[in-house]
């Protein structure tokens, strides 16, 4: 390499750090601020966490007592659902059952399945992942009430395409709800300031974070710095051609993207589910063990994080984090549905968090505990001496490579097939905010499209780490607003399901096939 080659690329090296270092400057203060509000965390019997996490869990809770265990009762209709027995091709829509729910799980099965579990079973021990299935279990509700009224409220556009989410119930059903000239500007505002915080969150969590770690990813198994992809010149050419490929299936709108996801969720999900299984079937004769593990830590007087009380919160935590109950991003896409009963896409929507935290990342949990590694063994006492956690893709990757020693790369397949699928269902996301604030006109989508393709760029390059944490802070202020307005919004829901059984009763809809 010549020195004129070695003096150009300090040079670019130099002018991204500058622009992270100005762009980090701008938002620190401002992420600060929002994350100490949000993130602020509350002691309850001396266990400390995020008041957030609080409010996402007991509404969950009261949303499963509210309907009586519906995820339970309903788990069979949903399934019937997904498979297209009680919809018919030429309801109003733009994709099936299937499609909708594929989607949405696109958006919230991630790094955070393979990361977050990581950190929740090294901080909270084995006994986290029982809490995490609980909560999980539980946001099931919590999905079934907000996506219902994500079809309920969404608007349908002459052209056949359909838009809806937080937006768009907040505004409609509030007035529904609070009469008088009150219901009407309290819903404008929360519906503006919803559409303000998916778009934020969009671009930022859900595009540029997703591209960034993908990138890091790949550099790290094809040899680092020293590797192929080491280098600016390398990020910059990823991130051009995932923004391509990206660009490809978003410019067919939701349809498009119902079916890319229709076919790479179940891929990824097979592929990262057979993984954990061969690292479980590896170490079979531990499994009795670790299963037992998880049951006791969960309900242990002591352990790695204040006992039973702290694997409770730390499991709910990395649970509430992972599958969004709560936070208004699924609606967006469950409202796509082709339907004409809201409460079927409740219904369906009730599988996502099954899907995302019950099954995925249980599957990571299992995998990590039965492994043992000594890497995790020493993360975990490292951790109770007051340590740092290390970092969770750390964590779950050794336990992958316990069985086979090129496993971490099937970890690394599945680590870009999710951040692909979310950056895919983010974009729609993203531009139903985008089209809700600035209009639906050609132009206005172009410019969204075109803007969204740019920062996969952008975020292949530069980290922004102070910009993500903002957008983590912002999209998690949305289920403020968003979990007041399902806690007055809930009896509709009621009201939808009762009609929807009745006419079942009745014979007015019958099973299709």
């Amino acid at each position: 390499m010549t020195s004129a080659t070695t003096t150009s690329l300090a040079s670019d090296s130099d002018l991204l750090s500058g622009v992270e270092t100005a762009i980090n400057g701008v938002f620190g203060p401002v992420s600060e601020a929002v994350s100490g509000f949000v993130f602020a965390k509350v002691t309850v019997f001396g266990v400390t966490f995020p008041w957030i996490v609080g409010w996402l869990v007991i509404a969950a809770a009261f949303f499963t007592v509210y309907f009586g265990f519906i995820q339970v009762r309903g788990f069979k209709m949903a399934i019937d659902i997904v498979r297209g027995k009680y919809t018919r091709n030429d309801e109003p829509g733009e994709i099936n059952h299937f499609q909708a729910l594929t989607s949405a799980v696109s958006g919230t099965v991630g790094l955070g399945n393979i990361a977050g579990v990581g950190v929740a079973v090294t901080i909270g021990g084995p006994g986290a992942t029982f809490w995490m299935i609980v909560c999980g279990l539980l946001g099931m509700c919590t999905k079934f009430v907000e996506c219902t009224l994500g079809v309920k409220y969404r608007e349908q556009h002459a052209d056949g395409s359909v838009s809806g989410g937080p937006m768009h119930y907040l505004r409609k059903g509030l007035v529904e709800r609070v009469k008088g000239p009150a219901g009407v500007v309290i819903g404008k505002i929360l519906a503006a300031g919803a559409a303000l915080m998916i778009l934020f969150f969009a671009i930022a969590g859900g595009n540029m974070f997703q591209a960034n770690q993908t990138y890091e990813q790949l550099r790290n198994v094809t040899g680092g710095e020293t590797g192929f992809l080491g280098g600016d010149g390398a990020a910059l050419v990823f991130g051009v051609v995932l923004a391509a490929v990206v660009g490809a299936v978003i410019i067919g709108g939701i349809k498009s993207i119902g079916r890319v996801t229709g076919r790479l969720v179940p891929a990824m999900a097979i592929i990262y589910v057979a993984a954990c299984l061969m690292v479980i079937l590896f170490n079979i004769g531990s499994l009795p063990s670790a299963v037992g593990e998880i049951i006791s830590g969960a309900f242990a007087p002591e352990g790695v994080a204040g006992g039973a009380l702290g694997a409770l919160i730390v499991g709910f935590q990395r649970a509430a984090f992972s599958n969004e109950a709560g936070l208004g991003s699924a609606p967006i896409a469950h409202s796509a549905v082709k339907t004409k009963h809201p409460i079927t896409e409740g219904y369906v929507a009730l599988l996502e968090p099954f899907i995302d935290t019950v099954v995925i990342c249980t599957m990571t949990a299992l995998t990590i505990v039965i492994a043992k590694t000594q890497f995790w063994t020493d993360a975990r006492a490292t951790v109770a001496a007051g340590g740092d956690s290390p970092g969770g893709v750390t964590v779950t990757s050794d336990a992958f490579g316990s069985a086979l020693p090129w496993f971490p790369y099937v970890l690394t397949i599945a680590v870009v097939l999710f951040a692909i699928s979310t950056i895919i269902t983010w974009a729609y996301y993203g531009e139903k905010a985008w089209t809700y604030l600035f209009g639906r006109g050609r132009a206005s989508t172009t410019t969204y499209r075109v803007a969204w393709c740019f920062f996969i760029v952008v975020g292949s390059v530069l980290s922004l780490g102070t910009v993500i944490d903002f957008a983590d802070a912002v999209l998690f202020t949305l289920a403020l607003f968003n979990i007041i307005g399902l806690y007055i919004m809930v009896p509709i829901v009621k009201r939808e399901l009762r009609s929807f059984h009745q006419k079942i009763r009745d014979g007015e809809i019958a099973k299709v096939g």
